[in-house]
């Protein structure tokens, strides 16, 4: 499906309106506020489809000072993951390059958030150790304070090492399960030798105990999966400073298709949200893209010249302010 329309029409929002009826939050923003247009109470998403071999409606909606609701079926969902648990969605906009170019954080994150999608049940572990290393640091600003011994400390490092390493065999396995179809991805676009790689920090007790006395100088604690980074290299390249832009899209791009595969092999075939995905791509990686993308079940992309999709759209949708049609 290919929604065109003049710059500033509304195509974008049109993207972010499905992502988050299906994801419950915006790609571009984790304010909901931002989302209420100019003098509007809040706002509301009805998506209707079908998944898990059943038909679906999905509504979430935000009230400005109320906060934001979902719910499935007309049944109010206790929490966002429910949505999440039974709807798909990967989305490519410009502003999704910062994977490539940002620092270590957002791989991280995107790595956290690939392993809630391929292990349901490890959604929580990001979270889980990002609380016992607050709790340590805690303990660590307490005992430099001279608030408590540093004895304190000793019960937190049991959890922070539990925690971590178990977020850092999912963060492997995930990694290790992408990379692959990543390498794959990447080369059928013309980026060939690219690489998916997970560089984990050390997170044992041994570790922990060799620098106590300068995290305790810092109230910080100083290793662990907080510091890891995952690396995404052409031929050795780091791609983050040795990367042409369109190296980084490209990059981009694989990752989320490859992502898509994984997700299908899980029989949970993901809705491919692509903005603005066309630009600075030339002809052929352009005309590979769209093969690619043609023998994906659900796809919508953005762009604002018609002509810059190779070959004809399976369904084309035209946008102008406050208005879809179907052509």
């Amino acid at each position: 499906m290919l929604a065109t329309g003049p710059n500033g029409a509304g195509k974008t929002n049109l993207l972010e309106s499905l992502h988050v009826g299906t994801q419950g939050f915006s790609p571009r923003t984790r304010q909901d506020a931002n989302l209420v247009r100019f003098g509007a109470p809040g706002f509301a998403v009805r998506a209707t489809g079908h998944a898990q071999a059943r038909d679906l409606t999905v509504e979430v909606g935000f009230r400005l000072g109320e906060g934001k609701q979902a719910k499935v079926d007309g049944i109010v969902a206790d929490s966002l993951e429910r949505v999440r648990s039974i709807t798909a969605t990967l989305v490519f906009t410009p502003d999704r390059l910062a994977i490539v170019k940002a620092g270590p954080a957002v791989r991280r994150a995107y790595v956290d958030r690939l392993v809630g999608r391929l292990f349901p049940a490890r959604t929580r572990l990001a979270a889980e150790y990002a609380a016992a290393v607050d709790q340590r640091n805690a303990a660590l600003r307490h005992a430099r304070g001279g608030f408590s011994g540093t004895d304190t400390v000793d019960p937190w490092n049991h959890r922070v090492v539990e925690a971590g390493q178990a977020l850092s065999e999912a963060r492997a396995t995930a990694t290790a399960a992408l990379a692959h179809p990543f390498s794959e991805c990447a080369a059928g676009l013309g980026l060939d030798g690219a690489a998916f790689a997970y560089d984990p920090s050390p997170i044992t007790e041994d570790a922990l105990g060799a620098r106590f006395s300068v995290d305790l100088e810092r109230g910080l604690t100083g290793t662990g999966p907080h510091h890891d980074e995952i690396r995404i290299t052409a031929n050795t390249r780091e791609l983050r400073s040795h990367g042409s832009q369109g190296e980084q899209r490209v990059a981009v791009l694989a990752l989320l298709l490859a992502e898509a595969d994984l997700l299908a092999e899980k029989n949970a075939v993901p809705l491919l949200l692509l903005d603005d995905v066309l630009s600075e791509l030339d002809g052929d990686r352009r005309a590979t893209l769209v093969q690619r993308i043609r023998s994906a079940p659900q796809v919508l992309v953005t762009t604002a010249a018609r002509g810059a999709l190779p070959g004809d759209p399976d369904q084309l949708l035209e946008v102008s302010p406050g208005r879809v049609r179907v052509a």
